[in-house]
């Protein structure tokens, strides 16, 4: 059984996590980095980079460059977290049902495939 298959079988399980939204996950990461102290840094960006933050200023989409930057932090800061916390559960649960085999992973593939197909086919029928 894949940990991917599996992984509804354990909703009920008091280890697993409710599935948390990522905007929910910004939102709580903007108001502890709210609560830090700012410090400066100078960085090197890539100038399309810096275009694209000055642009997001000018057009109000963010208040500074220097915010515009912080909330890619964030989200960077965000992401790696989840990943290692993906990393956890994976390393629990071969720990506890074995490695997950190349042939494992090929087959969810292929069912997340099937299912993706099925639901883009529903959507066109109703749509």
């Amino acid at each position: 059984m894949s940990l991917i298959a599996s992984a509804g079988s354990c909703a009920s399980d008091e280890r697993s996590p409710e599935p948390v939204s990522r905007q929910y996950m910004h939102q709580r990461i903007l108001r502890y980095a709210e609560g830090m102290s700012k410090r400066r840094v100078t960085i090197t960006v890539d100038a399309g980079l810096v275009n694209e933050a000055s642009a997001a200023v000018a057009q109000g989409r963010v208040e500074s460059v220097s915010a515009w930057i912080n909330e890619a932090m964030s989200d960077r800061l965000a992401r790696d977290r989840r990943l290692q916390a993906l990393a956890e559960l994976v390393s629990d649960y071969e720990a506890e049902h074995g490695e997950i085999t190349d042939d494992e992973l090929a087959e969810q593939a292929q069912r997340d495939r099937d299912a993706a197909a099925t639901t883009r086919s529903r959507v066109r029928i109703a749509g």
